[in-house]
Protein backbone atom coordinates (compact mmCIF):
# COMPACT_ATOMS: atom_id res chain seq x y z
CA UNK A 1 0.00 0.00 0.00
CA UNK A 2 0.95 3.65 -0.13
CA UNK A 3 0.39 6.71 2.03
CA UNK A 4 -3.32 7.46 2.49
CA UNK A 5 -4.70 10.17 0.22
CA UNK A 6 -4.99 13.31 2.31
CA UNK A 7 -7.52 15.96 1.36
CA UNK A 8 -7.57 19.44 2.90
CA UNK A 9 -10.32 21.96 2.21
CA UNK A 10 -10.76 25.59 3.23
CA UNK A 11 -13.95 27.59 3.36
CA UNK A 12 -14.16 30.35 0.75
CA UNK A 13 -16.88 32.66 -0.49
CA UNK A 14 -17.94 33.71 -4.00
CA UNK A 15 -15.69 36.80 -4.01
CA UNK A 16 -12.63 34.56 -4.38
CA UNK A 17 -13.54 33.59 -7.97
CA UNK A 18 -12.05 30.16 -7.29
CA UNK A 19 -15.24 28.20 -7.93
CA UNK A 20 -18.09 28.70 -10.36
CA UNK A 21 -21.06 29.84 -8.28
CA UNK A 22 -24.69 29.96 -9.31
CA UNK A 23 -25.28 32.31 -12.26
CA UNK A 24 -28.82 33.41 -12.97
CA UNK A 25 -30.21 32.34 -16.39
CA UNK A 26 -27.08 30.35 -17.27
CA UNK A 27 -27.96 26.98 -18.84
CA UNK A 28 -25.42 25.12 -16.71
CA UNK A 29 -24.54 27.16 -13.62
CA UNK A 30 -28.06 28.60 -13.35
CA UNK A 31 -29.71 25.23 -12.61
CA UNK A 32 -31.14 25.07 -9.09
CA UNK A 33 -30.06 22.24 -6.78
CA UNK A 34 -26.84 21.69 -8.75
CA UNK A 35 -24.28 21.18 -5.96
CA UNK A 36 -21.39 22.04 -8.31
CA UNK A 37 -22.62 25.63 -8.43
CA UNK A 38 -23.48 26.86 -4.93
CA UNK A 39 -25.87 29.77 -4.60
CA UNK A 40 -23.40 31.79 -2.55
CA UNK A 41 -22.15 32.17 0.97
CA UNK A 42 -19.37 29.83 2.11
CA UNK A 43 -18.30 26.58 0.51
CA UNK A 44 -15.24 24.31 0.72
CA UNK A 45 -12.35 24.54 -1.73
CA UNK A 46 -9.71 21.82 -2.15
CA UNK A 47 -6.16 23.07 -1.37
CA UNK A 48 -4.56 19.60 -1.13
CA UNK A 49 -2.10 20.28 -3.96
CA UNK A 50 -0.43 22.94 -1.81
CA UNK A 51 -0.15 20.92 1.42
CA UNK A 52 3.43 20.49 2.65
CA UNK A 53 2.51 18.81 5.95
CA UNK A 54 -0.28 18.42 8.46
CA UNK A 55 -0.86 17.49 12.07
CA UNK A 56 -4.11 16.91 13.94
CA UNK A 57 -4.63 16.16 17.63
CA UNK A 58 -7.95 15.36 19.32
CA UNK A 59 -9.02 14.01 22.71
CA UNK A 60 -7.16 13.86 26.02
CA UNK A 61 -3.91 12.47 27.36
CA UNK A 62 -5.31 10.96 30.56
CA UNK A 63 -8.66 9.78 31.83
CA UNK A 64 -10.51 12.33 34.03
CA UNK A 65 -8.97 15.21 32.06
CA UNK A 66 -11.62 17.44 30.54
CA UNK A 67 -11.66 17.27 26.76
CA UNK A 68 -10.36 20.50 25.27
CA UNK A 69 -10.50 21.76 21.70
CA UNK A 70 -8.93 19.51 19.10
CA UNK A 71 -6.20 21.29 17.13
CA UNK A 72 -4.79 21.13 13.63
CA UNK A 73 -1.80 22.67 11.88
CA UNK A 74 -1.82 22.64 8.07
CA UNK A 75 1.33 23.86 6.28
CA UNK A 76 0.70 25.15 2.75
CA UNK A 77 3.39 25.90 0.17
CA UNK A 78 3.49 29.67 -0.18
CA UNK A 79 6.43 30.20 -2.54
CA UNK A 80 4.23 32.31 -4.86
CA UNK A 81 2.53 34.14 -1.95
CA UNK A 82 -0.74 32.45 -2.93
CA UNK A 83 -1.68 32.12 0.76
CA UNK A 84 -0.66 35.60 1.84
CA UNK A 85 -3.42 37.98 2.97
CA UNK A 86 -1.25 40.94 1.91
CA UNK A 87 -0.93 39.77 -1.70
CA UNK A 88 -3.88 41.41 -3.54
CA UNK A 89 -3.06 39.42 -6.68
CA UNK A 90 -3.97 36.15 -4.93
CA UNK A 91 -7.60 34.96 -5.01
CA UNK A 92 -7.06 33.74 -1.42
CA UNK A 93 -5.95 37.12 -0.07
CA UNK A 94 -9.37 37.99 1.34
CA UNK A 95 -10.23 34.39 2.28
CA UNK A 96 -7.56 33.77 4.94
CA UNK A 97 -9.79 34.78 7.80
CA UNK A 98 -10.17 33.55 11.39
CA UNK A 99 -13.11 31.23 12.05
CA UNK A 100 -13.35 30.01 8.47
CA UNK A 101 -13.75 26.23 8.55
CA UNK A 102 -11.02 23.77 7.63
CA UNK A 103 -11.79 20.13 6.77
CA UNK A 104 -9.36 17.22 6.58
CA UNK A 105 -10.02 13.70 5.31
CA UNK A 106 -7.79 10.71 4.54
CA UNK A 107 -8.90 8.04 2.07
CA UNK A 108 -12.35 9.57 2.42
CA UNK A 109 -12.50 9.11 6.22
CA UNK A 110 -13.12 12.21 8.33
CA UNK A 111 -10.00 13.28 10.24
CA UNK A 112 -10.83 16.79 11.42
CA UNK A 113 -13.29 19.64 11.06
CA UNK A 114 -12.49 22.88 12.82
CA UNK A 115 -12.02 26.62 12.54
CA UNK A 116 -8.90 28.51 11.48
CA UNK A 117 -7.66 30.32 14.57
CA UNK A 118 -4.79 32.14 12.89
CA UNK A 119 -2.44 32.12 9.89
CA UNK A 120 1.33 32.05 10.42
CA UNK A 121 3.52 33.06 7.47
CA UNK A 122 7.07 31.67 7.39
CA UNK A 123 9.53 33.16 4.90
CA UNK A 124 13.21 32.41 4.41
CA UNK A 125 15.76 33.88 2.02
CA UNK A 126 16.00 30.62 0.06
CA UNK A 127 12.38 31.03 -0.99
CA UNK A 128 11.00 28.03 0.91
CA UNK A 129 7.94 29.74 2.23
CA UNK A 130 4.99 28.32 4.14
CA UNK A 131 1.61 29.60 5.20
CA UNK A 132 0.39 27.66 8.22
CA UNK A 133 -3.27 27.44 9.13
CA UNK A 134 -3.68 26.73 12.84
CA UNK A 135 -7.09 25.26 13.54
CA UNK A 136 -9.20 24.64 16.63
CA UNK A 137 -12.48 22.74 16.82
CA UNK A 138 -15.75 24.30 17.94
CA UNK A 139 -15.13 23.63 21.64
CA UNK A 140 -13.26 26.93 21.33
CA UNK A 141 -16.48 28.71 20.36
CA UNK A 142 -18.32 27.13 23.29
CA UNK A 143 -15.56 28.28 25.66
CA UNK A 144 -16.17 31.86 24.49
CA UNK A 145 -19.95 31.78 24.87
CA UNK A 146 -21.91 32.59 28.02
CA UNK A 147 -25.43 31.64 29.00
CA UNK A 148 -28.05 34.25 29.86
CA UNK A 149 -30.28 33.64 32.89
CA UNK A 150 -32.10 30.35 32.16
CA UNK A 151 -34.65 28.31 34.13
CA UNK A 152 -34.27 24.55 33.58
CA UNK A 153 -36.65 21.73 34.60
CA UNK A 154 -35.80 18.25 35.86
CA UNK A 155 -34.68 16.49 32.69
CA UNK A 156 -32.18 14.00 31.32
CA UNK A 157 -28.67 15.11 30.23
CA UNK A 158 -29.38 14.86 26.48
CA UNK A 159 -32.40 17.19 26.49
CA UNK A 160 -30.52 19.56 28.85
CA UNK A 161 -27.55 19.67 26.50
CA UNK A 162 -29.81 20.28 23.49
CA UNK A 163 -31.51 23.07 25.45
CA UNK A 164 -28.16 24.81 25.94
CA UNK A 165 -26.99 24.26 22.37
CA UNK A 166 -30.28 25.70 21.07
CA UNK A 167 -29.89 28.97 22.97
CA UNK A 168 -29.47 32.02 20.70
CA UNK A 169 -26.25 32.91 22.53
CA UNK A 170 -24.86 29.46 21.59
CA UNK A 171 -26.74 28.64 18.35
CA UNK A 172 -25.15 25.27 17.63
CA UNK A 173 -26.38 23.82 14.31
CA UNK A 174 -28.99 21.14 15.07
CA UNK A 175 -27.71 19.01 12.18
CA UNK A 176 -24.20 18.85 13.69
CA UNK A 177 -24.94 16.92 16.87
CA UNK A 178 -25.07 13.35 18.08
CA UNK A 179 -26.57 13.65 21.54
CA UNK A 180 -27.73 10.60 23.54
CA UNK A 181 -30.62 11.08 25.95
CA UNK A 182 -28.63 9.93 28.99
CA UNK A 183 -30.06 8.10 31.99
CA UNK A 184 -29.68 10.22 35.17
CA UNK A 185 -32.20 13.00 35.95
CA UNK A 186 -30.71 16.46 36.40
CA UNK A 187 -31.92 18.95 39.00
CA UNK A 188 -34.26 21.77 38.09
CA UNK A 189 -32.97 25.24 38.80
CA UNK A 190 -31.55 28.38 37.25
CA UNK A 191 -28.45 28.75 35.12
CA UNK A 192 -27.21 32.18 36.18
CA UNK A 193 -26.21 34.83 33.68
CA UNK A 194 -22.54 34.61 32.75
CA UNK A 195 -22.23 30.81 33.09
CA UNK A 196 -19.67 29.54 30.59
CA UNK A 197 -21.38 27.33 28.00
CA UNK A 198 -18.54 24.81 27.62
CA UNK A 199 -18.05 24.36 31.37
CA UNK A 200 -21.77 23.86 31.88
CA UNK A 201 -21.98 21.28 29.09
CA UNK A 202 -18.93 19.45 30.46
CA UNK A 203 -20.58 19.32 33.89
CA UNK A 204 -23.64 17.74 32.29
CA UNK A 205 -21.38 15.05 30.82
CA UNK A 206 -19.62 14.58 34.17
CA UNK A 207 -22.96 14.11 35.88
CA UNK A 208 -23.98 11.51 33.31
CA UNK A 209 -20.51 9.90 33.52
CA UNK A 210 -20.69 10.02 29.75
CA UNK A 211 -18.36 11.20 27.01
CA UNK A 212 -18.63 14.68 25.52
CA UNK A 213 -16.35 15.61 22.63
CA UNK A 214 -16.19 16.97 19.09
CA UNK A 215 -16.14 14.12 16.59
CA UNK A 216 -13.81 13.86 13.62
CA UNK A 217 -16.72 15.17 11.50
CA UNK A 218 -17.05 18.29 13.66
CA UNK A 219 -20.25 17.15 15.41
CA UNK A 220 -20.87 17.69 19.12
CA UNK A 221 -21.16 14.21 20.68
CA UNK A 222 -22.62 13.12 24.02
CA UNK A 223 -22.46 9.41 24.74
CA UNK A 224 -24.71 7.91 27.42
CA UNK A 225 -22.80 6.84 30.52
CA UNK A 226 -24.49 3.43 30.34
CA UNK A 227 -23.57 2.82 26.71
CA UNK A 228 -20.40 1.08 27.82
CA UNK A 229 -17.48 -0.02 25.65
CA UNK A 230 -18.22 -1.97 22.49
CA UNK A 231 -16.12 -4.26 20.33
CA UNK A 232 -18.21 -3.35 17.27
CA UNK A 233 -15.39 -1.25 15.78
CA UNK A 234 -12.57 -3.08 17.53
CA UNK A 235 -9.04 -2.59 16.25
CA UNK A 236 -6.29 -4.93 17.44
CA UNK A 237 -2.74 -3.65 17.91
CA UNK A 238 -0.28 -6.52 18.19
CA UNK A 239 3.41 -7.30 18.27
CA UNK A 240 2.53 -10.92 17.53
CA UNK A 241 1.66 -10.62 13.84
CA UNK A 242 -2.10 -10.94 14.36
CA UNK A 243 -3.08 -7.28 14.31
CA UNK A 244 -1.91 -3.79 13.41
CA UNK A 245 1.86 -3.50 14.01
CA UNK A 246 3.15 -0.52 15.95
CA UNK A 247 6.49 1.24 16.11
CA UNK A 248 6.37 2.60 19.68
CA UNK A 249 4.46 1.73 22.84
CA UNK A 250 4.38 3.29 26.32
CA UNK A 251 2.98 1.67 29.45
CA UNK A 252 2.19 3.37 32.75
CA UNK A 253 1.74 1.73 36.13
CA UNK A 254 1.14 4.12 38.99
CA UNK A 255 -1.13 6.25 41.12
CA UNK A 256 -2.07 9.00 38.64
CA UNK A 257 -5.65 7.74 38.75
CA UNK A 258 -5.73 6.30 42.27
CA UNK A 259 -8.69 7.54 44.34
CA UNK A 260 -10.15 5.76 47.36
CA UNK A 261 -12.47 8.45 48.68
CA UNK A 262 -15.11 9.92 46.38
CA UNK A 263 -17.18 12.99 47.22
CA UNK A 264 -20.02 14.04 44.94
CA UNK A 265 -21.75 17.38 45.56
CA UNK A 266 -24.83 18.52 43.65
CA UNK A 267 -25.79 22.15 43.02
CA UNK A 268 -28.08 22.08 46.07
CA UNK A 269 -24.97 21.38 48.19
CA UNK A 270 -25.90 17.81 49.08
CA UNK A 271 -22.72 15.76 49.36
CA UNK A 272 -22.45 11.98 49.03
CA UNK A 273 -19.20 10.39 50.18
CA UNK A 274 -17.76 6.89 49.90
CA UNK A 275 -14.54 5.29 51.10
CA UNK A 276 -12.64 2.21 49.99
CA UNK A 277 -11.14 1.30 53.36
CA UNK A 278 -8.95 -1.51 52.03
CA UNK A 279 -7.37 0.85 49.49
CA UNK A 280 -6.94 3.61 52.09
CA UNK A 281 -5.13 1.16 54.37
CA UNK A 282 -2.62 0.35 51.62
CA UNK A 283 -2.15 3.75 49.99
CA UNK A 284 -3.51 6.42 52.32
CA UNK A 285 -6.55 8.57 51.62
CA UNK A 286 -6.74 10.10 48.13
CA UNK A 287 -9.92 12.04 47.36
CA UNK A 288 -11.75 12.58 44.09
CA UNK A 289 -14.28 15.44 44.33
CA UNK A 290 -16.94 16.11 41.76
CA UNK A 291 -19.72 18.66 41.44
CA UNK A 292 -22.75 17.69 39.42
CA UNK A 293 -26.43 18.28 38.69
CA UNK A 294 -27.88 15.00 39.99
CA UNK A 295 -31.50 15.25 41.08
CA UNK A 296 -31.57 11.76 42.62
CA UNK A 297 -29.37 11.09 45.66
CA UNK A 298 -29.50 7.36 44.95
CA UNK A 299 -27.94 8.05 41.57
CA UNK A 300 -25.17 9.90 43.40
CA UNK A 301 -24.58 6.83 45.56
CA UNK A 302 -24.40 4.66 42.43
CA UNK A 303 -21.89 7.08 40.94
CA UNK A 304 -19.76 6.92 44.11
CA UNK A 305 -19.73 3.10 43.96
CA UNK A 306 -18.84 3.14 40.26
CA UNK A 307 -15.97 5.59 40.67
CA UNK A 308 -14.48 3.80 43.67
CA UNK A 309 -14.53 0.47 41.86
CA UNK A 310 -12.83 2.10 38.90
CA UNK A 311 -10.11 4.04 40.71
CA UNK A 312 -9.30 2.49 44.11
CA UNK A 313 -6.28 0.52 42.86
CA UNK A 314 -3.16 1.68 40.94
CA UNK A 315 -3.62 1.61 37.20
CA UNK A 316 -1.69 -0.49 34.68
CA UNK A 317 -2.32 1.30 31.41
CA UNK A 318 -1.17 1.26 27.82
CA UNK A 319 -0.70 5.01 27.56
CA UNK A 320 0.40 5.51 23.98
CA UNK A 321 0.90 3.59 20.74
CA UNK A 322 2.48 5.03 17.59
CA UNK A 323 1.68 3.48 14.20
CA UNK A 324 3.14 4.32 10.80
CA UNK A 325 0.13 3.61 8.59
CA UNK A 326 1.87 4.53 5.32
CA UNK A 327 2.49 1.00 4.08
CA UNK A 328 -0.24 -0.88 5.94
CA UNK A 329 -2.80 -2.96 4.01
CA UNK A 330 -5.91 -1.08 2.89
CA UNK A 331 -8.14 -2.78 5.47
CA UNK A 332 -5.89 -1.79 8.38
CA UNK A 333 -5.56 1.77 7.08
CA UNK A 334 -9.35 2.00 6.89
CA UNK A 335 -9.71 0.64 10.45
CA UNK A 336 -7.30 3.18 11.89
CA UNK A 337 -8.52 6.16 9.89
CA UNK A 338 -12.10 5.27 10.87
CA UNK A 339 -11.26 5.09 14.58
CA UNK A 340 -13.07 7.56 16.81
CA UNK A 341 -12.64 8.66 20.40
CA UNK A 342 -14.16 6.09 22.82
CA UNK A 343 -13.71 3.20 20.36
CA UNK A 344 -12.19 0.07 21.87
CA UNK A 345 -8.78 -1.40 21.05
CA UNK A 346 -7.24 -4.72 21.92
CA UNK A 347 -3.52 -4.50 22.65
CA UNK A 348 -1.22 -7.55 22.57
CA UNK A 349 2.40 -7.04 23.49
CA UNK A 350 5.29 -9.23 24.65
CA UNK A 351 8.08 -6.97 25.97
CA UNK A 352 11.44 -8.09 24.53
CA UNK A 353 9.82 -11.46 23.72
CA UNK A 354 10.07 -12.35 27.42
CA UNK A 355 7.30 -13.94 29.46
CA UNK A 356 3.63 -14.13 28.62
CA UNK A 357 1.99 -11.86 26.06
CA UNK A 358 0.15 -8.96 27.69
CA UNK A 359 -3.35 -8.99 26.22
CA UNK A 360 -5.72 -6.20 27.29
CA UNK A 361 -8.60 -4.08 26.12
CA UNK A 362 -8.47 -0.28 26.27
CA UNK A 363 -10.61 2.66 25.19
CA UNK A 364 -9.21 5.29 22.82
CA UNK A 365 -9.15 8.72 24.46
CA UNK A 366 -6.75 10.54 22.12
CA UNK A 367 -5.95 10.44 18.39
CA UNK A 368 -3.16 12.29 16.60
CA UNK A 369 -2.15 12.41 12.92
CA UNK A 370 1.27 13.53 11.66
CA UNK A 371 1.61 13.75 7.89
CA UNK A 372 4.53 14.85 5.72
CA UNK A 373 5.39 14.33 2.07
CA UNK A 374 6.34 10.68 2.61
CA UNK A 375 4.74 9.28 5.78
CA UNK A 376 1.42 9.29 7.64
CA UNK A 377 1.73 8.37 11.31
CA UNK A 378 -1.01 8.01 13.92
CA UNK A 379 -0.73 8.09 17.70
CA UNK A 380 -3.40 6.64 19.99
CA UNK A 381 -3.83 7.24 23.72
CA UNK A 382 -5.90 5.00 25.97
CA UNK A 383 -7.73 4.49 29.23
CA UNK A 384 -7.78 1.08 30.79
CA UNK A 385 -10.88 -1.11 30.65
CA UNK A 386 -9.96 -3.33 33.59
CA UNK A 387 -13.15 -1.99 35.13
CA UNK A 388 -15.93 -1.90 32.53
CA UNK A 389 -19.71 -2.21 32.77
CA UNK A 390 -21.60 -5.20 31.43
CA UNK A 391 -22.70 -4.57 27.82
CA UNK A 392 -25.55 -6.79 26.62
CA UNK A 393 -24.74 -8.96 23.58
CA UNK A 394 -21.16 -7.72 23.25
CA UNK A 395 -18.69 -10.51 22.48
CA UNK A 396 -16.24 -9.37 25.19
CA UNK A 397 -18.01 -6.99 27.58
CA UNK A 398 -21.26 -8.97 27.49
CA UNK A 399 -19.72 -12.05 29.14
CA UNK A 400 -20.71 -12.40 32.79
CA UNK A 401 -17.73 -12.92 35.02
CA UNK A 402 -15.35 -12.07 32.20
CA UNK A 403 -12.01 -10.45 32.89
CA UNK A 404 -13.31 -7.03 31.90
CA UNK A 405 -16.57 -7.06 33.85
CA UNK A 406 -15.79 -6.53 37.53
CA UNK A 407 -17.33 -5.20 40.71
CA UNK A 408 -15.40 -4.84 43.93
CA UNK A 409 -17.59 -6.06 46.79
CA UNK A 410 -14.93 -5.11 49.34
CA UNK A 411 -15.55 -1.38 48.97
CA UNK A 412 -16.73 -0.07 52.37
CA UNK A 413 -18.77 3.06 53.06
CA UNK A 414 -19.74 4.87 56.24
CA UNK A 415 -22.70 6.57 57.95
CA UNK A 416 -26.32 5.61 57.39
CA UNK A 417 -28.05 8.20 55.22
CA UNK A 418 -28.39 6.33 51.95
CA UNK A 419 -28.53 2.62 51.27
CA UNK A 420 -27.72 1.31 47.82
CA UNK A 421 -27.67 -2.39 47.05
CA UNK A 422 -26.97 -3.22 50.67
CA UNK A 423 -24.03 -0.80 50.83
CA UNK A 424 -24.11 2.21 53.13
CA UNK A 425 -23.01 5.55 51.71
CA UNK A 426 -22.91 8.80 53.62
CA UNK A 427 -24.97 11.78 52.57
CA UNK A 428 -24.86 15.19 54.22
CA UNK A 429 -25.97 18.70 53.38
CA UNK A 430 -23.10 21.16 53.46
CA UNK A 431 -23.21 24.03 55.93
Amino acid sequence: MSKPTLKVELEIDETANLLPFFTLDDATSGVLDNTEYPLGGLTFFDVTDYVAGASVSRGISRELDRTTAGVASIALNNDTRLFDPLNPASPFSEQLLPHRQIRVTANGSAVYVGLVDDWNLQYDLAGNNLSIANGVDKFTLLSQQFIDNLAVPVELPGPRMDRILNLPEVAWDATERSIDAGHVPLLAGTVVTGTNALEYLQNIAYTEDGNFFIGSNGYAVLQDGLTGPSTLNLVTFSSEGDGVPFTEIEIVYGSELLYNRVEITNIEDFIVTGDSVASQTKYGVVTLSRDNFLADVTEAAISVVTLLNRYDEPEYRFERILVDITDLPALQQAQLLGSELTNVARIKFQPNNIGAVIDRYAQIIGIKHSVDSKRHKMEFRFRTLDYAPFVLDDAVFGTLGGADETFDDSTVFYDDNIEYDGTIVSGNRLG
